[in-house]
């Protein structure tokens, strides 16, 4: 399985295809997006390694086409009700604390079939574009 790769680097799918990709990528392009979570188990599902301080990252379409690059800055697993303010406040879509993003992101999660406690583990990924 795995993530698809372009010029042998893992791509980066930001959000579910559509609308909210094309929002998502956009705010990334933009500026205000500087990070991005996900589940730690999607990852195992995935067959995929966390990604890695450093690592260069191709941010891609609907059609996996290359948009920009990515440079990881931070990579941090942690709790789902232990996600800082700050990190909420990175991903750019106007969350002002951890609560106000704690409540979108279970909403999405829950939506594709995930069981979200406070102890659900996340990955925390912050990022600079290229």
């Amino acid at each position: 399985m795995g993530w698809p790769r372009i010029d042998g680097l893992r791509t980066m799918e930001i959000g579910t295809p559509g609308a909210m990709r094309k929002k998502l990528t956009g705010l990334v392009l933009a500026g205000p997006k500087r990070g991005t979570a996900g589940l730690l188990s999607e990852y195992a599902d995935e067959g995929e390694e966390l990604e890695r301080v450093g690592e260069v990252m191709v941010l891609v379409d609907d059609d996996i086409a290359e948009i920009g690059r990515i440079r990881i800055t931070a990579v941090d697993v942690v709790a789902f009700g232990a996600v800082s303010d700050g990190f909420a406040r990175s991903e750019g879509e106007g969350y002002a604390d951890q609560r106000e993003w704690a409540g979108a992101h279970r909403a999405f999660w829950e939506r594709g079939g995930n069981e979200i406690t406070d102890a659900t583990l996340v990955v925390c990924v912050g990022f600079d574009v290229l």
